[in-house]
C-alpha cells in the first residue's frame, strides 16, 4: 500500500509542515505557503509585522466587505511611510517565510504554487527532496499525478494569479492523470463558496471539464478555506478539498 499526505493553504505553519509527511511514503503540497495576514489572527503575517495589528484589522475588514479600491488606497497610505518599497519589503519577508518552510518540507515533497506564492522564488529555496511541478506530471507509488498552480484573475491581485487561457493550457498539457492536484477547486459552486467569508472564490472551468474529459480518480485541492462543500463526486472523480494546514495542522490521507 502507498500512503501520501496532502496538504495545502500551509500559510506559515512550518511547525506542521515539518510532521506532515510522518508516516507516509510522499508529501504533495498544493500551496500558499506565504502568510501575508492570518484572517483569524490579524496580529500574524507579513502586513502586521510592517504595519501593526490595528492596521491589519482595517486592511482585513475592507477586503471581507469588498471594498477593494478602498483597501487598495488604505494599503497605499500605509506604504508611503515606509523607507523602502512594497516590493522591496515583501520579497524580504517571504524569503524569510521560505527559508523556514522549505526546509520544513520532508524528502519526498512534490508541490505546486498557490495564488499567494512567489514562484520566481521557489527554485532558490526548494532542496533536492522537493520537486516543483507546475503543468507537470510525476508517478508516485504506480500513480501519475498532475500538476496545476496558481490562481485565476481577481479583484485582490495576489501574487501568482493568471489569466484563463494560461490556466487552461496548463491544465491541458497534463492529459490523462490518475489524480489531479492544483491550487484552486474545480468551477462548482459547493466547492468554490466560502461559509465564513460568505463568498464565492475564484473555480476554473479548465478543471472541471478536464474532470469530465479524462476521469481522473481523484480531484486535489485546497484555496478555500471554509467550504460549503469538502468532499463530493463528479462522475467517477472524487473531488476533495484537502483541508486549511494552516489552522488544522493535519494532512489529508491518500491510501491506495
Amino acid at each position: 500500500m502507498t500512503r501520501v499526505h496532502v496538504v495545502s493553504d500551509v500559510h506559515g505553519n512550518a511547525a506542521g509542515l515539518a510532521e506532515a509527511g510522518d508516516g507516509a511514503d510522499a508529501l504533495v503540497c498544493l500551496g500558499d505557503l506565504v502568510l501575508f495576514i492570518d484572517y483569524a489572527d490579524h496580529s500574524r503575517g507579513i502586513f502586521p509585522d510592517l504595519f501593526g495589528t490595528e492596521n491589519a484589522d482595517r486592511i482585513v475588514e475592507l477586503r471581507t466587505a469588498r471594498r477593494f479600491d478602498e483597501a487598495r488606497a488604505f494599503g497605499a497610505a500605509l506604504w508611503e511611510g515606509l523607507p523602502t518599497t512594497p516590493s522591496v519589503a515583501i520579497e524580504a519577508a517571504v524569503r524569510r517565510q521560505y527559508a523556514a518552510l522549505f526546509a520544513a518540507m520532508p524528502t519526498p515533497t512534490y508541490a505546486t504554487y498557490g495564488n499567494v506564492d512567489m514562484p520566481t522564488l521557489w527554485e532558490e529555496f526548494a532542496g533536492p527532496g522537493t520537486t516543483v511541478l507546475d503543468g507537470g506530471r510525476a508517478e508516485i507509488g504506480g500513480l501519475v499525478f498532475g500538476f496545476v498552480g496558481g490562481g485565476l484573475r481577481t479583484p485582490m491581485g495576489t501574487p501568482y494569479e493568471i489569466p484563463d487561457e494560461e490556466y487552461a493550457a496548463k491544465v491541458e498539457a497534463l492529459g490523462e492523470v490518475d489524480v489531479l492536484c492544483s491550487h484552486i477547486p474545480p468551477d462548482v459552486p459547493e466547492l468554490t463558496y466560502d461559509v465564513v467569508a460568505r463568498r464565492f472564490e475564484r473555480g476554473s472551468t479548465a478543471l472541471l471539464d478536464a474532470i469530465h474529459r479524462t476521469r481522473p480518480r481523484w480531484s486535489l485541492f485546497g484555496h478555500v478555506h471554509q467550504p460549503l462543500a469538502s468532499r463530493m463526486r463528479i462522475g467517477s472523480t472524487e473531488c476533495v478539498n484537502v483541508g486549511h494546514f494552516a489552522s488544522t495542522g493535519r494532512p489529508w490521507v491518500l491510501e491506495w
